[in-house]
């Protein structure tokens, strides 16, 4: 692939990112949990790191957020969903460098979404300046487990459709 094409499939990847945040932020959740979301938009991060590479899949969650709160005028949750982007595609990056050949892209999905959460409640707790708001991590993660499961179980089905080898060059 050359440096053009990466540079388009990134582009694309991105974009594709940001209609599916567009998309996820308006349908209603069953259940009413202020800030959370379905994840939809890290199947674009997960099928990045996989099929392109780390740094670009890192590139990518950081270039989603950012976008995204520019979009939607979502500014205050910024730093939250940015807290989260960071921390879940930097451990999804570690779980598939380390751990992919016990792990499936279900398992890093997880992982990501794990820390996605984390993240999210650790810049929440230190804006707040309360340890209080960690007592709302066991209700993100529970709603987490079944998000990270759709996430990649999609990412597997994307992965396995793409030339993940001429992406990777």
């Amino acid at each position: 692939m050359s440096k053009n094409q990466k540079i388009i499939f990134l582009a694309l990847l991105s974009a594709l990112g940001i209609v599916v945040g567009l998309f996820e932020s308006v349908i209603p959740l069953p259940v009413a949990i202020p800030g959370a979301r379905l994840g939809l938009s890290n199947i674009v991060v997960l099928v990045a790191i996989v099929a392109i590479g780390y740094k670009e899949g890192f590139f990518i969650a950081i270039f989603k957020t950012v976008l995204l709160t520019l979009v939607t005028g979502a500014v205050s949750s910024f730093f939250f969903s940015l807290g989260g982007a960071i921390l879940s595609s930097i451990f999804m990056i570690l779980a598939h460098k380390y751990l992919s050949k016990y792990l499936t892209l279900i398992g890093i999905s997880e992982i990501g979404s794990f820390f996605h959460n984390l993240g999210q409640v650790l810049v929440a707790s230190f804006i707040m300046q309360s340890k209080a708001i960690m007592a709302y991590l066991p209700v993100l993660v529970i709603l987490g487990i079944f998000t990270g499961f759709f996430v990649g179980l999609s990412s597997i089905y994307i992965v396995k459709n793409i030339n993940v080898r001429n992406l990777r060059n």
